[in-house]
């Protein structure tokens, strides 16, 4: 029997795409529906979904409004979908991100499958080393500010879908709803926290910068990751002249470049460098700029541009473990049950910003070491009275069990 629906839609791509929006978890949207809470109807909740998206009378709820703090300060918005319209733009993406993959180019890394920020970093690094200059630059609320004809026109050149047409520019006009129940209606962007937003955006880059200064400046070795972007020159004066010219460029996307996190940086890292103010830059959580470092092969002493965990990654870190953790008001735990809780948290940090110089992660482990020292004063009458005595307790602790918090494989306890 033929199907009398507009739109051909699989009911498999529905139900994959919900075990998808499971396995990355989140929290409910406006209509207060957790994963759990859907699931528990699961068959009759997406056989809803899949009518109706096949209907076309599928409207997109409002997002629910987030604000959640910048580690630059002030606060970012987020857009939260409810768990079925996640559902219903996971399906979107499964079909529409293989074709847009196809023409991506390889040095845009933000939210691609196959590609991650060390992958970046790493390409950074290599190229400090050939080329003196770099300019570093991010985009000014990426998200809130895309235009949507522009978005549109990019994403009709890839796909004649009528309902993949149709779904995203019903989630682009979603409104968003905020904590105190207003509703606010948008007229450009794309909602930070929409599980197709990272596509769109990166659609939306792909032509505004990605594209056009592969065409435009072909000789110019350019890295993205999401907003955050670089690209590498010969001389401060190409890299004012290109970035003057990527300045205008993402001025006629409908786009601003950060005026405090843009700039021109100094690379060179020989002794015949030039005095030039600005001679560091960080990019996703590290710091690149001139280090001392030892050859192993030939215990020479020398000096290179390189990446290491950035001062404001560290405070971030440090700003988690004292306000996040809360170890001081565990006293009724066992030390165990602490490790139990925080490892992960400590792995995925040394896994990441362990990458490059991991020594510099000593800061840290050292910081983690002193909470669990105070916790101890805290639980124990007879090390209150003691720096040395708690000192003490903490080493007999880590050499009865030297595996029990993840950082000890890294650094012993003194």
């Amino acid at each position: 029997m033929l199907s009398t629906k507009p739109f051909n839609i699989s009911k498999t791509l529905v139900m994959e795409a919900f075990k998808n929006v499971k396995a990355n978890a989140g929290s409910a949207g406006v209509d207060k529906v957790s994963i759990e809470m859907y699931e528990k109807n699961l068959k009759d909740n997406l056989y809803k979904l899949w009518n109706r998206m096949s209907s076309g009378s599928y409207f997109p709820p409002p997002v629910m409004g987030l604000a959640i703090p910048k580690k630059s300060g002030g606060e970012r918005l987020l857009g939260i979908p409810t768990v079925a319209d996640r559902v219903a733009q996971t399906a979107v993406k499964m079909v529409l991100e293989p074709q847009l993959e196809a023409v991506f180019l390889p040095d845009s890394y933000g939210y691609r499958p196959g590609k991650s920020a060390h992958d970046a970093i790493g390409i950074t690094r290599e190229r400090c080393w050939r080329y003196e200059w770099l300019v570093e630059f991010d985009i000014k609320g990426l998200f809130d500010n895309i235009p949507w004809d522009l978005l549109m026109k990019a994403v009709k050149r890839h796909t004649d879908c009528q309902w993949i047409l149709l779904y995203i520019e019903r989630w682009l006009k979603a409104p968003m709803r905020t904590e105190d129940g207003k509703e606010i209606n948008r007229t450009k962007g794309t909602p930070q926290g929409g599980v197709v937003s990272p596509v769109l955006s990166n659609l939306f880059l792909h032509y505004c910068f990605d594209k056009w200064i592969s065409i435009k400046h072909p000789s110019v070795p350019w890295c993205r990751y999401a907003d955050d972007g670089l690209f590498h020159c010969q001389s401060h004066e190409q890299a004012r002249a290109i970035l003057d010219d990527t300045m205008k460029r993402f001025k006629d996307c409908g786009l601003d470049l950060h005026p405090e996190k843009t700039k021109i940086v100094y690379c060179k890292s020989s002794k015949n460098k030039i005095d030039y103010p600005i001679q560091s830059f960080d990019f996703l959580g590290y710091t690149f700029q001139n280090r001392r470092a030892k050859n192993s092969n030939t215990g020479e002493i020398f000096t290179t541009f390189t990446p290491a965990i950035s001062k404001k990654s560290l405070k971030n870190i440090k700003h988690r473990i004292k306000h996040g953790w809360r170890v001081k008001n565990m006293l009724q735990c066992h030390l165990q049950d602490i490790a139990k809780m925080v490892n992960p948290i400590i792995r995925g940090w040394v896994q990441y910003y362990g990458k490059y110089n991991k020594s510099k992660l000593a800061i840290i482990y050292r910081y983690i070491n002193m909470i669990l020292k105070k916790w101890g004063q805290r639980k124990y009458k007879k090390l209150r009275e003691s720096q040395a005595r708690a000192r003490k307790w903490l080493k007999n602790v880590y050499e009865a069990n030297p595996k029990l918090f993840y950082h000890w494989n890294e650094m012993a306890v003194y």
